[in-house]
């Protein structure tokens, strides 16, 4: 017996050192499978997801389970606290489109932050008009971080995930870049990383934070985070730090108090959404976001006539 266990651990780190596991090519973005010398058939046949979306079948004896891999790669206890989420919390943002001024701001913080390219958004300000006679307004749009989320439900590998605060994450050691989520999602939160990180000299130096979703990972995809890595310093996210117009308010929906990111203002939730006729994305499709909006009613800041241009421009090319 001694010996059959010493042979069966032989193998399971000689597999491991190949990297021949379900799913593990999407570390490195290779198909790995394809290097797999032919073996003797001791288990049954498992039909396996390839990064080139190829279905293939691999002997279940010589698959090893990704939490042993992440212990060999010494990364189980960033991808378990990550995963876990902060204990009793339940996140929650509220954007009051009234202040927003296109400062844009946010997305140059979150962009920073998370190693984006350019023409990479984890957060959008988008330019709105609800009709051709009402008064155009802008609209930051993140993750709407929902609680019956669509998203998750469609991964085939669990790369995509709820945790305990209501925040949604992605992780990127498992991801396969099958885009199911991409398309599940409505509220087009999602983004697939079709080239390498920004700082590809530096960027696998450091071990991979689920949290923070750095580095980059080309052929996965990335989404906003709410700034997990910051909440889990009692920090508020970046893009509500970085606006300088009052725009965001974030807290703790358990706690019922959110804080403005620019005045230090917490006030009651529950007071806030409520008194201000607050509302969420699409809530005919049952979602239910964890980011709500409150009308651009007496605007701070008028639209610039360039942005009025902009808009009338592609309204009338769609």
């Amino acid at each position: 017996m001694g010996e059959q266990n010493s042979s069966n651990e032989t193998s399971r780190r000689n597999f491991l050192k190949s990297g021949i596991v379900a799913g593990a090519a999407a570390v490195t973005g290779v198909n790995l499978l394809s290097s797999f010398a032919p073996v003797e058939d001791k288990g049954q046949k498992v039909k396996v997801l390839t990064p080139e979306g190829n279905i293939v079948e691999v002997d279940d004896a010589k698959m090893v389970p990704v939490k042993e891999i992440q212990q060999e790669l010494g990364l189980t206890e960033l991808q378990k606290r990550g995963r876990e989420g902060i204990a009793g919390k339940h996140w929650v943002m509220v954007i009051d489109l009234a202040k927003c001024r296109n400062a844009r701001k946010c997305m140059e913080s979150c962009q920073n932050a998370h190693h984006l390219k350019p023409a990479q958004h984890h957060i959008n300000v988008l330019q709105m008009q609800d009709g051709e006679h009402t008064a155009p307004y802008y609209m930051p749009k993140p993750c709407m971080h929902c609680d019956n989320t669509p998203c998750t439900k469609v991964c085939p590998v669990d790369a995509t995930f709820k945790r305990q605060d209501g925040i949604i994450l992605i992780d990127n050691e498992r991801c396969i870049g099958c885009r199911f989520c991409v398309a599940a999602c409505p509220y087009s939160a999602r983004v697939f990383n079709w080239t390498e990180t920004l700082d590809e000299k530096n960027a696998y130096e450091v071990p991979y934070n689920i949290e923070l979703n750095v580095p980059q990972k080309k052929g996965t995809i990335s989404k906003c985070l709410f700034s997990a890595d910051r909440l889990r310093e009692g920090l508020l996210p970046y893009c509500v730090s970085a606006c300088p117009n009052g725009t965001y308010w974030f807290g703790d929906l358990n706690e019922d108090a959110v804080t403005n990111g620019t005045t230090g203002e917490t006030v009651r939730f529950s007071q806030l959404i409520e008194e201000n006729d607050a509302y969420t994305l699409l809530p005919e499709l049952g979602t239910k976001p964890n980011v709500y909006y409150l009308p651009a009613k007496d605007r701070q800041f008028p639209f610039s006539e360039e942005d009025k241009k902009k808009l009338e421009e592609s309204r009338h090319q769609h």
